[in-house]
């Protein structure tokens, strides 16, 4: 099956299950009525053999589709209004004791519980109740890396017991808290350099997955840098076991695998973690600009605390940062550089 046939039938899927993650990324018109739609338009279904795909409204417009009355899909606003609902629910999840529940989060929504839950999974790709345990350990984290103890961090983050503390803890850090406290004192993690489409790439990982995917040309200076982001871990060279990994991640690299089925221990901010979410939303061969991507996360005036989020990742390519662009439309600045973002983006747009 060829790479277009098997993208064409994943949008119709996205079409038929009215899939609202997909809005954005693509728009479908249908023959016998002259309207485009976005996925999650609730009209009643057309045929398959009467739709034609789109990347973006104005491509259907061109070709003489006019957009649909009901889902508006050339209209932007409907992402801003969604994304500040879910930033507005999420401030709460993250300021309210005892947290809120999911059909308190609803109440105030004046929505379903089924559909606060889809709308988070849409906008950030987890859950309330996921959105809520990262939140809670990302803020344990901070505390402890300024000072704090285990148990003073665990009661700041809104824990009420130990037990629950260290199982989310080390479920979405790969790390004991002690072992947080102590820069990741203890942590074991393996890595290796390898040649790849980018010149070189670092892969390290922890039992959990992939840690870090890193850029580069210079062998040295790539694990230097992983040294600075791991100071007190325990690093060393992989294994033979630890090359099916490596290939996995190098695959994705090279643009002969999408990264959605690589085990990842990415560890961050909520913000950033929100960031990186919402990264891994945008489509192969799409771009994004840092406006756009911080009115997504219902935080339309923090672009810069967005493009120092895209700064940070340290997983080049998993988390397609490379996909956030200037509002002009022009290459931003890149960690890795911009020469290998304009091979990436040019890779993406060659295979649509």
């Amino acid at each position: 099956m060829s790479q277009a046939v098997e993208r064409s039938d994943e949008r119709w899927r996205a079409v038929a299950q009215r899939d609202p993650r997909q809005d954005g990324a693509f728009v479908f018109a249908v023959r016998t009525t002259g309207v485009y739609c976005r996925p999650s338009c609730g009209a009643r279904r057309a045929k398959r053999e009467n739709v034609t795909f789109f990347d973006l409204p104005a491509a259907a417009e061109r070709a003489g589709f006019r957009a649909c009355l009901r889902c508006r899909p050339a209209d932007d606003a409907w992402r801003r209004r969604r994304g500040e609902l879910v930033a507005s629910l999420c401030r709460r999840l993250e300021r309210d004791e005892p947290a809120p529940k999911l059909a308190e989060l609803a109440r105030r929504a004046r929505m379903s519980p089924e559909r606060v839950r889809r709308t988070f999974q849409a906008v950030l790709g987890v859950t309330p109740r996921e959105y809520l345990v990262t939140s809670r350990v990302q803020r344990a984290a901070a505390a402890m890396q300024r000072g704090a103890s285990v148990t003073a961090a665990m009661h700041t983050a809104g824990y009420a017991s130990s037990s629950g503390f260290h199982r989310d803890a080390t479920a979405r850090m790969g790390m004991l808290p002690k072992q947080v406290r102590n820069g990741g004192d203890g942590v074991q993690m393996m890595f290796t350099v390898r040649g790849c489409s980018l010149g070189k790439a670092l892969v390290a990982a922890t039992a959990r997955g992939v840690c870090a995917v890193l850029l580069g040309d210079d062998e040295r200076a790539l694990v230097d840098d992983l040294a600075a982001r791991f100071p007190n871990a325990a690093r060393e060279r992989g294994d033979a076991a630890f090359e099916q990994l490596v290939a996995a991640a190098i695959a994705v690299v090279d643009g002969g695998a999408a990264g959605a089925g690589l085990p990842i221990d990415v560890r961050g901010t909520a913000f950033q973690q929100r960031v990186w979410q919402q990264l891994q939303q945008i489509p192969a061969g799409a771009t994004i600009d840092y406006a756009q991507l911080a009115a997504c996360l219902g935080k339309p005036k923090a672009a810069r605390a967005v493009a120092a989020a895209c700064a940070a990742n340290p997983l080049a390519v998993v988390v397609p940062c490379h996909r956030v662009v200037r509002k002009d439309g022009s290459l931003a600045g890149y960690r890795w550089g911009v020469g290998r973002k304009r091979a990436l983006l040019d890779r993406e747009r060659g295979r649509r």
